[in-house]
């Protein structure tokens, strides 16, 4: 499979997410949007080790175990909120604000 396909595949995902993160209003699909784009980013990492070297695997490692503590922290804070005032929107999350 060529490189380009690869890159343009993580190129189209990272977009979905930013385009999800920017749009949606839902502190779940935020956080589904987020790993997304780090999921692409994983992609392009895996894509472009042959190439660079084994750095690239190795990196992926370490962003999976961040996307996991972020997934639960994050979700722990959503559920949080969500007994607090019953609702997801992030219009609502005025207890995080300054």
């Amino acid at each position: 499979m060529p490189l380009s396909y690869t890159l343009g595949l993580s190129a189209l995902l990272f977009s979905i997410g930013a385009a999800g993160v920017i749009i949606r209003r839902n502190a779940i699909v935020l956080f589904m949007c987020i790993e997304l784009m780090l999921n692409a980013v994983n992609l392009a990492f895996v894509a472009l080790s042959p190439t660079a070297g084994v750095q690239g695997q190795v990196f992926v490692f370490f962003v999976i175990a961040v996307a996991a503590a972020e997934a639960a922290v994050g979700l722990a804070i959503i559920i949080s909120v969500f007994r607090h005032s019953e609702s997801v929107d992030i219009k609502n999350f005025s207890l995080l604000r300054w």
